[in-house]
């Protein structure tokens, strides 16, 4: 199943929520969306930073990732970018085909 990482910003309102119902919380309600679409948590952690949230989680194709994205950016509480993530082996087997490609000038 694809894996995603999910960064999260939260907004005013998602602060105070995250403030009134604590971290735990955040975590669950990821993942129990993540579960009600086929997939799993991985992880969840806070930073400081760029972003507030960093969720790894598998989901089984792109229209299940974005349809989470849609949800927490109609949320109001966060808004998220979503990245899809490749094994070593997707790289691999990727670094094999054969692209006709011709660069822009040449």
């Amino acid at each position: 199943m694809p894996k995603y990482l999910i960064q999260a910003s939260y907004t005013n309102a998602g602060v105070k929520g995250v403030q009134s119902a604590g971290g735990s919380s955040r975590r669950d309600a990821v993942g129990a969306a993540l579960e009600g679409l086929g997939g799993s948590l991985e992880s969840f952690h806070f930073a400081f930073g760029e972003h507030d949230a960093y969720v790894i989680g598998e989901l089984p194709d792109n229209e299940a990732a974005a349809a989470v994205a849609i949800a927490v950016n109609a949320s109001g509480g966060a808004t998220v970018k979503t990245t899809v993530l490749l094994t070593p082996e997707e790289v691999d087997s990727a670094a094999q085909k054969s692209v006709e490609y011709r660069a822009p000038g040449s």
